[in-house]
């Protein structure tokens, strides 16, 4: 750590007034020391970590990480503002900014003494001493543990050994052989070691262990009382163990566990967190979790090897809830398991990921939440759309437009003929694209209530099939599906029937609600409107059409393979889904492919004609956008969009609205629902289409141009050179275009 930071890399007079041009002057710092080989690289990489989810904390405290391959060595840059700048924290700015920048291949110590800082800054007195250091010497000091912070109680200390030491020690050893010590040291003694990471050590089994570390006179772990206790411990005390983790498990997935930890020993429980961090974890004492009353995950991305806290009270939150309000969560899990509620025990084998779909915090709102479950069914409903699309695709163009009217291939198949062949791709395609519908509804009840919610979804979503509700149904069956496991989940089970509640009772009680519900109440109804509206799609013709065509193509546009995106795309697929769609059906799903390739190919195009508006890695992304969006891949223009929304979404929704509504003018048709130019010979009036879609990039590529060279530097900076000898600003861009 004594390399990681140092005085030229802290700025106490931090002027930047956005996190982008706070990260920017920051990494600059490490530009100059030769920490960061690509400043614009390194901070596309920043932006990009901080698009998943903001990095600002409670407590004034602004925490933009990522790794990066522009990085060279671990490094940490520390900015002090006086006004404040907003990383998104809920209470407001954040006047202490810790830049942390981690190369792609960092190691196991460098990560842990990273983590111990993210630690740190769940410490009161550490902060109020970042606030008040005079000098950028002592500020990197303070940091890297060669100063204590000066609090009025020094029993709050970190360890109750010098820091130095503890500094050298973490610098020394690796993460999981300090945790191992940890689980096999006595809790009221090793306080150098235990000051670290006591609470995340397997054998960490009592509120006296937790305590020790904060306090040097702390009572042995078992005994009758503990430091910070509030009277005598109860003589079996409540019980939990926690997971966090975060997208980058550098900062959020450490913070969220220090934050757990002071809580848990403020409500006088015992609390033993696993960090699933960059460096790896260590799993806790399977003894620990057994004997555990409740579970805490606080995560972003799937918990690793999560059967092993199945059958016991849980909340589920993200990583930040456990940062920001882990009081709350433990008082949640407290009234859960007072309740009886307890998860479902795993399958033998079962998988040890969640859906990611269903990660998040509790406090989200119905709207986010269904949005997340319906694109988790989509997101795996779209392998089959591709794979029986395409080959229903090529099984025309062997066979001819009538292929859809062979004979079965097991009866009639020569070898030698070209029908046969076009016959056997086509019903092969035909029996992928059979499984859509129960596939979107499996998944949705899946995102809604894990594991158990896929036989009652793949059961509503066939009957969807059978009644002819077409995907509204399977919407209605994926919902209805998850609802009903939900609310079956919630009934209190007797210990000794909860091993049969996931392999025969949920299945059974589930499956036989959803189909009642599909066969008798609210089947037909949705097989009218789905009817209702595909008799309005072939109708369409004329304005009509076009209007639908541009409005397609604003969608396809508008967030590059996000939700809006996803609507667009799957409105498009449920109409070819049969064995011989419509006009009206083809031509949408064209409109809606030629309009996303048009974002990534006109952000290809822009790189090429005007370089120099854009940063070199902007250059080297706008390479692979030209085969990305050749591929309708409409996610290659994300970086350009990240990086530059105000400028680059409404262009890419201008040009992909006059994309779609041209196709549908020029009357283009498209039996495949992916490909990109690959699949053009398959497309009715394929000059025409090509034709849209180069209208379409060309007013993108013209008006993203016109825009970015609208723009200019923040007052007091200059531009800088770039690799082809233009230049670009070095501030950040104006969040509005500066006029003509």
């Amino acid at each position: 750590m004594s390399d990681m930071i140092t005085a030229d890399l802290v700025d106490l007079d931090l002027s930047a007034d956005t996190k982008e041009a706070a990260a920017r002057s920051l990494a600059a710092r490490m530009v100059a020391r030769g920490r960061v080989t690509d400043l614009d690289g390194f901070l596309a990489d920043v932006a990009a970590r901080e698009a998943q989810m903001p990095t600002g904390l409670d407590g004034g405290i602004g925490i933009p990480h990522c790794r990066s391959t522009h990085v060279t060595e671990p490094t940490l840059a520390f900015g002090r503002s006086a006004a404040g700048i907003d990383f998104g924290a809920p209470d407001g700015p954040a006047d202490l900014i810790f830049l942390i920048a981690a190369p792609a291949g960092a190691d196991d110590a460098h990560l842990t003494i990273l983590s111990s800082l993210a630690r740190q800054l769940m410490n009161a007195d550490f902060t109020a001493a970042l606030r008040s250091v005079p000098d950028p010497e002592g500020a990197a000091a303070l940091i890297r543990g060669e100063e204590a912070p000066q609090a009025a109680d020094e029993t709050a200390a970190l360890s109750t050994a010098p820091a130095a030491d503890e500094t050298a020690a973490l610098s020394t050893a690796p993460a999981a052989d300090e945790t191992a010590a940890l689980s096999a040291a006595p809790a009221s003694g090793d306080s150098a070691s235990a000051s670290q990471d006591s609470a995340v050590a397997p054998g960490a089994a009592s509120a006296g262990a937790t305590a020790g570390r904060t306090a040097p006179d702390a009572a042995p772990a078992g005994s009758a009382g503990s430091a910070g206790s509030a009277g005598p411990a109860p003589a079996a005390p409540f019980r939990i163990v926690a997971v966090t983790s975060c997208p980058t498990g550098i900062a959020h997935t450490y913070m969220a566990a220090e934050s757990l930890e002071n809580a848990g020993r403020e409500a006088g429980v015992e609390i033993v967190v696993e960090p699933q961090g960059s460096a790896g974890f260590t799993r806790l004492d399977p003894a620990v979790i057994a004997a555990a009353d409740a579970v805490i995950f606080a995560h972003d991305v799937p918990v690793r090897e999560k059967d092993r806290f199945a059958g016991k009270p849980t909340v589920d939150v993200g990583v930040k809830a456990g940062i920001n309000r882990p009081g709350e969560l433990i008082a949640e899990v407290r009234e859960k398991a007072a309740r009886g509620e307890a998860t479902a025990p795993a399958a033998a084998g079962a998988d040890a990921g969640t859906p990611v779909e269903r990660s998040g915090d509790s406090a989200e709102g119905y709207g986010t939440k269904l949005r997340k479950w319906l694109m988790s069914g989509v997101s795996y409903m779209v392998p089959f759309v591709a794979a029986g699309g395409l080959l229903i695709a090529l099984g025309f163009a062997i066979g001819g437009y009538k292929i859809n009217k062979a004979p079965s291939v097991m009866d009639h198949f020569v070898w030698t003929q070209a029908d046969s062949w076009g016959a056997l791709l086509f019903q092969i395609g035909g029996v992928a694209f059979g499984f859509l519908v129960p596939v979107l509804a499996g998944y949705i009840a899946y995102g809604m209530a894990d594991r158990p919610g896929l036989v009652p979804g793949f059961v509503g979503g066939a009957i969807s099939l059978t009644i002819n509700a077409g995907f509204l149904g399977g919407l209605a069956a994926g919902l209805i599906a998850g609802g009903v496991v939900m609310a079956v989940q919630r009934v209190r089970i007797p210990a000794a029937l909860r091993g049969i509640m996931p392999v025969v009772v949920i299945p059974l009680i589930s499956s036989a609600i959803v189909g009642f519900l599909m066969f008798v109440v609210i089947g037909k109804p949705i097989a009218s409107a789905q009817k209702g509206m595909t008799d309005w799609l072939n109708g369409l013709t004329g304005t009509n059409a076009v209007l639908l065509g541009a409005l397609l193509g604003l969608m396809m546009c508008f967030d590059l393979g996000g939700p809006v995106n996803k609507v667009a795309y799957t409105f498009a697929t449920a109409g070819i889904a049969v064995s011989d769609p419509g006009d009206s059906a083809m031509k949408i799903m064209a409109a809606v492919m030629a309009a996303g390739m048009v974002p990534p190919l006109a952000m290809a195009l822009a790189t090429t004609v005007r370089g120099k508006l854009f940063t070199p890695t902007e250059r080297e992304n706008g390479k692979a956008a030209w085969v990305l969006g050749a591929s309708f891949i409409s996610e290659g223009a994300i970086p350009f969009a990240a990086a530059d929304p105000l400028r680059v979404i409404p262009s890419s929704m201008v040009g992909g609205a006059l994309t779609g509504a041209l196709s549908m003018a020029f009357g283009a048709t498209l039996r495949a629902p992916h490909g990109g130019i690959f699949v053009v010979p398959l497309i009715g009036n394929p000059f025409l289409y090509l034709v849209a879609i180069a209208a379409g990039v060309c007013v993108t590529t013209a008006l993203v141009v016109l825009l970015k060279g609208l723009r200019r530097p923040a007052p007091g900076t200059a531009p800088t050179e770039t690799a082809d000898g233009g230049t670009a600003p070095t501030a950040p861009e104006h969040k509005q275009p500066v006029a003509a």
